[in-house]
């Protein structure tokens, strides 16, 4: 059952022109306890009514035993409440949230190769997973990160994964931009990079997506129909 915490913002950080990072200390626990890939949902000043006041939003931080929680927003046009968390909340602003919950999240034992598919921030939660498995030593196989978004400006937390893939035998960092003129990396969407990667049907390898609704849509239908990927090997989630 849900829980309601109450926090206040304690860091704020700009990754790109769109997007901070926020980290917030929840009041009166020492540990915040969450499995990586879940989200928690905020009830912000921003409507008089309840529901129009909650957003969900993935923890972007690995489990670490403390009572802190990171998360990044990207400011949506029109969004009400991620412009009052990028444009009005500061450092000591309360935040309160219920949760964590959801079951994005991966399996307990890693026996197959994981291929982590993302745009903007939908790499929240797989920064989460991946992060949880290097802190925690965990033993899995191959991973292959998919990132996509616009502009090179826009890569989320592109520095640790570059790092993570020069570190750590069988992680596989790709990025796509769609609008990036003056770039030596994939123009273009994700799809094709793992269309072409992942064309071989193996039954040793699990699909996580995580992004907008027409992404999420024709990745699943690229995996399903067009190679042919049975459903249990495809999980999903839209993130807000």
């Amino acid at each position: 059952m849900w829980k309601w915490y109450d926090s206040k913002i304690i860091k704020i950080e700009t990754e790109s022109s769109t997007t901070k990072r926020i980290w917030v200390e929840v009041s009166d626990v020492d540990r915040i306890d969450f499995k990586a890939g879940q989200f928690v949902t905020m009830d912000l000043p921003i409507h008089e009514k309840r529901l129009k006041r909650w957003r969900s939003y993935s923890i972007a931080n690995s489990p670490d035993g403390t009572n802190v929680l990171e998360f990044c927003i990207v400011k949506l046009e029109g969004g009400a409440g991620s412009t009052y968390l990028l444009d009005e909340a500061k450092i000591g602003t309360a935040i309160r949230f219920k949760g964590p919950d959801g079951g994005f999240v991966l399996p307990e034992t890693i026996d197959k190769d994981l291929v982590l598919i993302c745009t903007g921030t939908g790499v929240a939660p797989f920064r989460s997973m991946i992060g949880d498995l290097i802190n925690k030593k965990k033993d899995f196989k191959n991973i292959h990160l998919i990132f996509g978004t616009r502009l090179e400006e826009g890569i989320l937390y592109r520095k640790e994964f570059e790092q993570w893939e020069k570190d750590i035998p069988g992680f596989k960092y790709s990025i796509a931009l769609s609008r990036e003129e003056n770039w030596n990396g994939h123009k273009g969407y994700v799809h094709p990079i793992y269309l072409e990667d992942h064309k071989e049907i193996r039954d040793d390898v699990d699909f996580y997506i995580c992004g907008w609704s027409n992404m999420i849509d024709d990745a699943v239908a690229n995996l399903l129909v067009t190679l042919g990927y049975d459903k249990s090997q495809v999980h999903y989630e839209l993130y807000g």
